[in-house]
Parts: structure tokens; sequence; C-alpha cells
């Protein structure tokens, strides 16, 4: 069984210039906050596969690789979501190279593998938590969940604006009473048409 480690001791291993080991272990990852909302890794602790390489002038190349899901609330719909997501994640450090060469994640020779673990999975996760690839969401008049009833409709949207119009009631005149009285006679007498 791989043993647990929030960090780890590069120096223990002994390894001069081109020398490389890989070692199996587990790490607590802890949880995420993503888009205001709470995530947690599952499984919270994962074992990971840690590869470390020895490098020229006291230097070290990492590699980090695991797999973890993380569940929270689908960004379409809200219901429950595990996305599963695969972490591959490199570091080289290199005393006196500059920001460029030297990690964040090593302290001399200490390995913050809890840290790194937990930023290289933030890094990985898609651009959207979802409950599955093809979530159709919410209806954004109602807020039903199109996954359960993808059929859901609604009327046509009418514009609030013309809304009151729908309320107006016509009457039809029928072609057996003749034509509809004209509405306009006084306008003849505006422009002088029928005086004498």
């Amino acid at each position: 069984m791989p043993a647990r480690a929030d960090s780890f001791d590069l120096a223990r291993l002994n390894l001069r210039s081109g020398e490389g080991k890989r070692i199996d272990l587990e790490v607590e990852l802890g949880s995420f906050r993503y888009g205001e909302e709470g995530y947690v890794a599952e499984p919270s602790v994962v074992p990971v596969l840690l590869d470390i390489s020895r490098m020229t002038a006291n230097g070290w190349s990492l590699r980090l690789r695991f797999q973890a899901a993380v569940r929270g609330p689908c960004m379409r719909c809200l219901e429950d979501a595990a996305p599963p997501v695969e972490v591959d994640a490199r570091e080289v450090h290199q005393p006196g190279g500059g920001d460029d060469l030297e990690s964040p994640y090593v302290a001399g020779d200490e390995l913050n593998l809890r840290q790194w673990a937990h930023d290289a999975l933030a890094l990985a996760l898609p651009a959207q938590v979802l409950c599955r690839p093809d979530c159709a969401g919410l209806c954004a008049r109602c807020g039903a969940n199109l996954n359960s009833d993808p059929a859901h409709t609604h009327g046509p949207d009418i514009d609030p604006r013309w809304a009151k119009l729908g309320e107006l009631k016509l009457q039809e005149t029928s072609p057996s009473k003749g034509p509809a009285a004209r509405s306009d006679a006084g306008d003849d007498l505006g422009r002088g048409a029928g005086t004498t």
C-alpha cells in the first residue's frame, strides 16, 4: 500500500545527476471554490505516481500523475456532478535559475506534495463542471430541469410592452350588414369640403 505524504524529502533518495526514481504515494487533495461554489475531491485521499529526476546543479525534474473526481453542483442544472479529472503535472526546480526555473512547491529539498496536487487538480478542471457532457440545464423562464423534461416548452414569448393588446376585444362585422360607417366624416369639415 502506498505511503501517505503531504510533503516529501527529495534529498533522502540520494540521487545523482541523471538518476531518477518513480514512487507511489497517497495525497489528500482537500476542497475547492470554483465559480463561487464549493467542490470536494473524490476520493479525498488519492493514489499518486511521482517521478523524480535529479538534474545538474542540484536541480529536480518532477512529474505528478493521478485521477480524481470533483463533486459539487452542476454548473448548468445544479444537480450533483462528479466529473473525472486526469492530472499529469510537471515541475522543474533549478536553484538560482530565476522564477521560471524555481518551483513554488520546492523549498530546499522538501516538496510540498499536497499543495502541488491540489493546484494541479484545480488547473486540470474543465471549464464547466457538468453532471454529464450533454446537460441541458435549466429553463430560463421557470427554472425547470430540462434533463428531466426534454420536451418542456412555454407559449410564445410576448414583448411586455405589447402584452396589454392581448386583452383587446375586437368586434367583427358580417358581410350581410354592409360596410362599417365611416368614422372620419368630420375630417372633411376640417378641410372645408362639405361647406356651402
